[in-house]
């Protein structure tokens, strides 16, 4: 047992995921006498079982399915692949990251700046934290407290999830083969994430169950047509319209049944099945109830830019009701830092907030979409640019995607949103993130110099179509190069006939 005097904190973060670890870090900026507290591993659902570990798989079964094409003059014989040696490749990735992780921790525990305790805790009022341990229970004095308790996946009442044959995303990795099929619940960003990999593998017959008409309704109609064919190509299978009846194991099975929009209602029978239909913050037994803080009906934390309704307590990642994103989740807990050591931190600002999907091919997203503009009455232009014109696509023989700029509809042409999908999308969404948090107009993209060749080059001519200058001209291509605007009333207009 330490003394009094090491128990006393400036300030207390329960959660070593991405938000808690920023927020620990950024307090050793500053010089703050600090404890991090995790029950599992350092790093979260950020590292393990989460953002890094499944990545790191797309990134695997993108390798895989790039070398078994036939589309670059050649062709691979036949590679020996097992589910086993994937994941040990996975596992070698998150160790490498872990070990950067913890490395600083125990640089600044010789420091004697941080302590970082292993156990569960629970807050007992609003500046004392209980942690418990396998070999015993302390008691933590704080001036502050942050909560970054990140989230689980969510489960069904009526779904027995036993994380070996009705797994979530927590189970996957669990696996000691490739499944011979596979059912996923929820056509979201993650569920499609799955489905990618695994139909990439091509060793697993992937179902998708989308209760609505298309998957990833979020987003536009050409983003998700593109995704739900090439997701069909790769040999997925979607349950479009279809509500979950029923699913169970039998026999070491999964049996499920469907119920359509159309009516009718159909049993499947697979090895195994993931529930991929959200998550939900890990609050069970955290002791809200000792201080009253404010949560909503879903689990998450009422803020006001990560302050709770406590003075002294402040929320950040997935326990905020704001986007689930590692990105966003470190924004934040520097930000609540900074704000509860008075050093008037930027604005949070979420308009800008860029995000990747690892689906087929890959997706890049910031600001808003079309769907997301005609809900607001947002007059905008819009200009799309396919990367069948981009070089350095043709030479990669990847020339399957587009760009999609959307400005407003006035003289300045500020960036609402863009999306990206095709390969190296995530590469060319900075710039535009960066012009929407400055209020910017798309002037300043049409005379950057790109490098050559680059996908890059495929935003330039984005923009340039939406000011008349493009070197690739939308009336002469009009099949695959548009460039409209939309009214209040969602009436379009093109600009190039």
């Amino acid at each position: 047992m330490k003394n009094q005097e090491s128990l006393e904190y400036d300030l207390c973060i329960i959660g070593a995921g991405p938000s808690g670890y920023a927020a620990a870090m950024r307090a050793m900026d500053l010089g703050k006498r600090t404890a991090l507290i995790e029950k599992n591993n350092i790093g979260g659902a950020g590292l393990f079982d989460g953002a890094l570990s499944s990545k790191t798989l797309w990134e695997i079964s993108e390798a895989y399915s790039i070398i078994k094409s036939t589309n670059y003059g050649f062709s691979v014989l036949e590679s020996e692949l097992e589910y086993t040696n994937i994941i040990l490749e996975m596992n070698s990735a998150l160790k490498e990251k872990y070990h950067q992780l913890k490395t600083q921790i125990d640089y600044y525990r010789n420091k004697k700046m941080l302590d970082f305790y292993k156990g569960f805790a629970t807050v007992k009022n609003k500046n004392e934290i209980e942690v418990q341990s396998e070999s015993n229970n302390i008691s933590l004095i704080t001036k502050n407290i942050i909560l970054a308790v990140g989230s689980k996946p969510r489960k069904l009442n009526n779904i027995q999830i036993d994380e070996q044959i009705i797994v979530t995303s927590d189970g996957v990795n669990h696996f000691t083969e490739f499944p011979e099929s596979i059912v996923i619940l929820g056509a979201g960003v993650i569920g499609c994430e799955f489905a990618t990999i695994f139909s990439n593998f091509g060793k697993t017959k992937v179902f998708l169950i989308d209760k609505q008409d298309r998957i990833l309704p979020f987003e536009d109609d050409d983003l998700s047509n593109l995704i739900a064919n090439n997701l069909e190509k790769n040999g997925v299978t979607i349950h479009r319209g279809a509500s979950l009846v029923s699913m169970e194991v039998i026999d070491n099975r999964v049996e499920y049944k469907l119920s359509f929009n159309d009516g009718r209602q159909e049993i499947y029978n697979v090895e195994k099945a993931l529930i991929s239909i959200g998550r939900v913050p890990n609050i069970d037994n955290l002791g809200l109830e000792n201080v009253g803080l404010e949560i909503n009906q879903s689990g998450h934390a009422i803020d006001t830019n990560t302050k709770s309704n406590i003075d002294n307590i402040y929320v950040v990642g997935d326990f905020t009701a704001d986007i689930a994103l590692v990105n966003i989740a470190e924004l934040e807990g520097r930000y609540a830092v900074e704000k509860m050591f008075d050093l008037e931190p930027i604005d949070l600002i979420y308009e800008n907030t860029s995000s990747i999907m690892f689906l087929k091919p890959e997706v890049a997203v910031v600001g808003i979409n079309e769907l997301q503009a005609k809900r607001r009455k947002i007059p905008y232009k819009m200009a799309s640019f396919n990367y069948k014109f981009i070089n350095r696509a043709i030479a990669m023989r990847e020339t399957e995607g587009f760009f999609k700029l959307i400005v407003t509809d006035d003289d300045e042409m500020k960036v609402l949103g863009m999306r990206v999908i095709g390969s190296q999308a995530s590469s060319t969404i900075d710039a535009v993130s960066l012009l929407i948090s400055l209020g910017k107009g798309i002037r300043h993209l049409t005379e950057i110099i790109h490098p050559h060749p680059s996908i890059t080059e495929g935003l330039q001519e984005c923009a340039r179509m939406l000011i008349g200058t493009s070197i690739i001209k939308p009336e002469i291509f009009r099949n695959d190069l548009k460039c409209y605007k939309v009214d209040v009333d969602g009436k379009v207009t093109f600009l190039f006939n």
